[in-house]
């Protein structure tokens, strides 16, 4: 009758913007990774009523929080009553292009199909995450790596092991991503940031795990407010990593290192300016094989 579950952040190795939909939504190309970073989740079944509580957290509890809107969903679903008290233990910054609420909706959604003995099928709970939004689809997934288009929500699992460590810093501020997207200049001249180019070229990319692209189109507008974001990212490669990036549209920059011992020390040195903004991480992958 209850169950405990981990909602892990996500990081994008790639994002770029193909275009602007009627609908006010914006079609992009993302590759997005799974990693150790999690909120955890306590879900008590109940005989009906929805409830939540997020301790040491300022989120609404209420229709204001996904997890709240995601059992809401599952229950007008569900058709036949049944009710669920949620504890959200916040770790994953908030508003920090992690992926933080999305990951906790798509945990709700699947542990209650848990606890209700299993009603809906992946592709049903796909169809329930969807509305909630662009991210719950990648969360409600199995896959731990997936290639998606359309606004984010069309997922296609990827067979890849990114390994190493991650280190993320976040600098204790939020961001919009409805901000960034409105402020995202869609242009084919003039700019170093072309719409729909079908060649990641120059400075903007370097090499991701496997030699994947990694590059994030949003950085130009989150950055261009946020000056230190870029600074951050430098420091990232002086200290060692192989490749950093903002993640989503920000403002968490994240960079990738193949020596533990090094991705360490960047973190104690960042924390020392971010305190407990800092993280190490590795992709959900690689957990999953030790």
């Amino acid at each position: 009758m209850e169950l405990t579950c981990e909602a892990p952040a996500k990081i994008n190795l790639y994002l770029a913007i193909k275009g602007k939909r009627a609908d006010g939504f914006h079609d992009l190309e993302t590759r997005m990774v799974k990693i150790t970073l999690a909120d955890r989740l306590h879900l008590a079944r109940r005989d009906s009523g929805i409830t939540a509580e997020c301790p040491e957290s300022d989120l609404p509890t209420g229709e204001g929080n996904l997890v709240y809107r995601a059992a809401k969903s599952f229950f007008t679903a569900l058709g036949t009553g049944g009710g669920v008290h949620i504890v959200l233990e916040k770790k994953v910054p908030i508003a920090a292009g992690l992926g933080g609420g999305s990951s906790d909706a798509a945990a709700v959604l699947r542990g209650l199909n848990i606890l209700y003995g299993s009603p809906f099928s992946s592709g049903k709970l796909a169809d329930l995450a969807r509305p909630l939004g662009a991210d719950v689809p990648f969360f409600v997934d199995e896959c731990t790596v997936a290639w998606a288009t359309g606004i984010g929500d069309e997922i296609h699992a990827e067979d890849i092991s990114p390994s190493g460590w991650i280190v993320l810093v976040n600098p204790g501020f939020p961001v919009s991503t409805k901000w960034v997207y409105e402020n995202f200049t869609l242009t084919t001249g003039g700019n170093p940031y072309i719409l729909g180019r079908d060649f990641v070229h120059g400075n903007d990319a370097c090499a991701g795990p496997g030699n994947l692209p990694l590059y994030n189109e949003l950085e130009a507008v989150t950055i261009g407010k946020y000056p230190e974001l870029g600074r951050i990212k430098d420091e990232l490669l002086a200290d060692g990593a192989h490749g950093a990036l903002m993640s989503g549209s920000g403002p968490t920059v994240f960079g990738l290192f193949g020596n533990e011992a090094q991705a360490h020390k960047s973190v104690a040195r960042f924390a020392k300016r971010f305190g407990r903004n800092v993280f190490l991480a590795r992709p959900l992958s690689t957990q999953a094989k030790r």
